[in-house]
């Protein structure tokens, strides 16, 4: 049934298709078989014997043969229930201009913003901002969502704007709301690209992604798979590349919101697409340093931008004063776990002390924030 799942419509109807006309052959073959049985039944002479033998032998060959029709039927009967009234349904939908909606936040820059809210099988794991920016000669996609319907989605999305070819696909990080989606455009064949310790965590941490995913979104998950990048970026590094009229720079970071964050920067706009260096009322994760996650706000603070992208949240509040809820989450943190460390406070009891003054001013901060103080405390230890 996994072929099923994976396929669009069109595609599931001719799988569909083909193994209904297995079955019809499959069956007329069971019945040559019998009309052939029933001759050499009569062609045995009287030899009662033989003849019990032989019916007893084909009776076992037909009930197997009907055994195994049978099971096809309600396999693609299954299959036909899951996929046009549960599965192809919510793609669908999500494909769908009015459901999946852009935004040109500036000349040739469209974004989609992903939903707050927990994944499920109802939201396809559209939790993270994901989009593209189109040039004169092709099309840069800037991370391709949860799972491969959000990326089918997004594909569809960048069909409606521009038929320019789709040359490049970014990761911004590790975090699988921003890369399982990856796999709608491998047939686009593009430069995947992302930081030089993308492909070892993603080595790393794929196989639970990829088990979290199908426990999470169940069978709309099948085909959202790990998709390594085909270029990488040292750390400190950026390369510049061009759509075609249009010059895009993507800078590798030092260790920040992971250790392996990248970000693009529109140079003809100057629209700068951040990834998980940046949240907007969704709690920020941190999942690598703290010192080093301020000290990268600090250095993009210092460009100057028209327009950003982040990776959770909208774009409305202007820059950079949208990075100064961030930066005092951060900071509170840094202070209070340093305190509790010289207190001796244990980690067990730190998480549910420091940084509390924020809760209301978070979203998801019940489900992020104890991590982040556990993820602060064990490198400030070793101050």
């Amino acid at each position: 049934m996994t072929a099923y799942l994976q396929a669009d419509g069109s595609q599931a109807t001719e799988l569909l298709a083909t193994e209904l006309k297995a079955i019809e052959l499959k069956a007329t073959e069971f019945r040559e078989m019998e009309a052939a049985t029933w001759r050499n039944d009569r062609a045995c002479d009287g030899d009662l014997s033989h003849k019990v033998v032989l019916h007893k032998f084909e009776s076992i060959k037909f009930e197997s043969i009907k055994f195994e029709l049978f099971s096809k039927v309600v396999s693609i009967l299954i299959a036909i229930v899951t996929l046009f009234f549960c599965v192809l349904p919510i793609r669908q939908a999500l494909a769908q201009e009015d459901t999946f909606k852009i935004e040109e936040i500036s000349p040739g820059n469209y974004v989609h913003y992903g939903t707050h809210a927990a994944r499920s099988p109802q939201n396809l794991g559209d939790n993270a901002n994901v989009g593209f920016i189109a040039g004169g000669k092709c099309v840069l996609v800037f991370d391709s969502g949860g799972s491969l319907a959000v990326g089918q989605a997004l594909r569809a999305a960048i069909r409606r704007v521009t038929d320019k070819p789709i040359c490049y696909v970014i990761i911004s990080h590790v975090h699988p709301d921003h890369f399982f989606g990856t796999a709608a455009f491998l047939d686009d064949h593009p430069e995947i690209i992302g930081h030089e310790n993308l492909p070892r965590q993603l080595a790393a941490r794929g196989r639970h992604y990829e088990m979290t995913l199908a426990r999470d979104l169940g069978d709309v998950a099948q085909g959202s798979k790990v998709v390594m990048p085909t270029k990488t970026l040292a750390a400190g590094t950026s390369m510049t590349i061009d759509l075609g009229g249009r010059e895009i720079e993507i800078r590798a970071w030092p260790p920040a919101h992971t250790d392996d964050d990248l970000s693009v920067l529109d140079l003809s706009t100057s629209t700068l697409w951040l990834g998980d260096l940046l949240f907007v009322d969704h709690t920020p994760v941190l999942d690598s340093n703290i010192t080093g996650f301020l000290s990268v706000m600090q250095e993009l603070r210092e460009f100057d931008i028209r327009h950003y992208v982040p990776g959770h949240g909208r774009s409305d509040v202007p820059w950079p004063a949208v990075m100064d809820p961030q930066q005092r989450y951060f900071e509170l943190i840094l202070v209070e776990t340093r305190q509790a460390i010289r207190d001796n406070v244990r980690l067990m009891d730190a998480v549910n002390q420091v940084g509390y003054s924020e809760a209301q001013n978070w979203v998801n901060f019940e489900t992020y924030h104890r991590r982040n103080v556990t993820t602060a405390y064990t490198e400030l230890e070793w101050e």
